[in-house]
């Protein structure tokens, strides 16, 4: 039966080329649970109010004149550009509204990249627009020609045939895969048609001590709720074959050429996702672990094989670990993020934002709930409100695994998970635990949602060098060959 499960995922290869020839980290969170803030900190190495990006529209700063104007003149693949001299190469979804023509339209090119092959705005597959260093380039639904996630892999290989040999080089490859609208290749159609979305002791639950957005989902979910999430579910792994692929023919493609030894890839996500957790038809947003928690997966030179790490990482630390891998000082930069390069620090406490968003009228078709919620399902059940704006710190050592949130609404509504007692965070313990601990997470939480750059790095980490030691997932540096996928 385990054999069948194995065979039975669709990210086979990527463990196998990534993941076990590497280490594998099993406390991987972003800063936010939403595309466009959570990609913003990947870029700058920040939390969202430091980088100011608050959702995925241009409003909220996604792609817009002032984010390009404040925070892209810092990203991380400028400054391996500009201080290791760095070839730099992207192909995928950038930010949601990238090639708005508020913004700069396709023709724009944020600094710090040599190679540039961008979707126009949000997620697709077929039927989209490239800017390709600035010029447009439609595609339309033929399978062989247009598949986005098989044009990323092609472009990725073409770059791995004329880049310079002569110069070290980063590569960022960012598939929309498998955001909506899950549209597989031809032949994975009908792959995983006998899979069901898991059925975890939070499936179909009632959150009857939590914030009032997730109250209000109806338990149990209605039959056209769960065979919604359920298709959902396996059209999204069918679109992860794809990615698969991609995986594979990049990293056979660096070994054929003799570079695979000497690169370092890292395979991660931007966020997580529910389907039907707390009756929750599908989405993300929350502050659960199901739609903070992603994966992480890092090989390269001088990383042992197999390995397993509990280490605590935010996806602020992914940008100074490359830079790390470079030869470049984090200190130089104003990233709030640490380096995890070398394994003797561990971050106890790393901070979750994300800020609500609601219509200003109600829905007709649920007229009792009011304005103020957003994304709703035919039987009214919404997963996101104005109030659904919240802030968390995640504490993972080897004596802690605590969650603690406050929700910004009239009653400064508070969430707490001890994650080794209770990790589906089926119950709020709020009211029960200690007045001491609550007062400790308050003010870490305070620390974190005031910081910026060094003071984040600081708040919360503990030195694990015992004398002279040191414990490193690699101890060198030389030219090195970077990519992230």
């Amino acid at each position: 039966n385990a054999l069948h499960l194995f065979l039975q995922t669709p990210l086979n290869k990527t463990r196998k080329f990534i993941g076990d020839a590497g280490i594998s980290f099993t406390n991987a969170f972003v800063a936010s649970p939403l595309c466009c803030p959570s990609r913003a900190s990947i870029l700058t190495g920040k939390y969202p109010h430091n980088h100011h990006v608050i959702n995925n529209t241009l409003e909220g700063n996604c792609s817009s004149l002032a984010w390009q104007k404040s925070q892209e003149s810092a990203t991380f693949p400028l400054l391996l550009q500009k201080l290791a001299y760095y070839q730099t190469f992207f192909a995928g979804k950038y930010l949601n509204e990238y090639g708005n023509p508020e913004a700069g339209g396709v023709e724009y090119v944020p600094p710090g990249w040599d190679y540039w092959f961008a979707l126009e705005k949000n997620s697709k597959y077929y039927n989209y627009t490239l800017s390709v260093n600035g010029k447009p380039q439609r595609h339309g639904q033929n399978y062989s020609q247009d598949y986005l996630t098989d044009v990323l892999a092609s472009v990725s290989l073409e770059f791995l045939s004329y880049k310079s040999n002569y110069r070290p080089f980063f590569m960022m490859v960012s598939t929309p895969a498998p955001h909506s609208p899950w549209t597989a290749a031809p032949q994975y159609e009908g792959r995983f048609s006998d899979i069901k979305a898991p059925r975890d002791p939070s499936f179909n639950v009632h959150g009857k001590d939590k914030h009032w957005l997730i109250r209000q989902a109806k338990t149990p979910m209605t039959n056209s709720s769960v065979e919604f999430l359920d298709d959902a579910f396996q059209k999204r792994w069918r679109t992860l074959l794809s990615v698969d692929d991609l995986v594979e023919k990049v990293v056979k493609n660096l070994e054929a050429r003799g570079e695979l030894e000497n690169t370092y890839i890292m395979f991660t996500s931007d966020n997580g996702y529910h389907t039907g957790q707390f009756s929750l038809p599908v989405d993300k947003r929350q502050l659960y672990e199901f739609d903070i928690r992603v994966p992480l997966l890092v090989r390269g030179p001088n990383i042992k094989p197999n390995q397993t790490s509990p280490m605590l990482i935010a996806n602020v630390d992914l940008g100074p670990t490359i830079l790390d891998m470079a030869g470049i000082n984090i200190n130089q930069t104003k990233m709030d993020g640490i380096s995890f390069l070398p394994l003797m620090h561990a971050m106890l406490n790393m901070l979750v934002e994300y800020e609500g968003e609601g219509s200003n009228i109600s829905d007709p078709a649920c007229p009792l709930l009011g304005p103020g919620v957003s994304e709703c399902f035919p039987d009214c059940v919404c997963e996101d409100s104005y109030n659904n704006t919240y802030a968390c710190v995640r504490t993972v050592s080897t004596s802690t695994n605590l969650q603690y949130c406050e929700f910004d609404d009239s009653e400064v509504f508070v969430e707490v998970y001890n994650l080794t007692a209770d990790p589906f965070q089926l119950t709020n313990i709020a009211k029960s635990i200690e007045q001491e601990v609550l007062e400790k997470m308050n003010h870490r939480l305070m620390m974190l949602q005031s910081c910026s750059g060094q003071s984040c790095r600081t708040a919360g980490v503990f030195d694990a060098r015992r004398g002279s030691q040191r414990t490193c997932l690699t101890c060198f540096n030389e030219d090195l060959k970077l990519v992230l996928i």
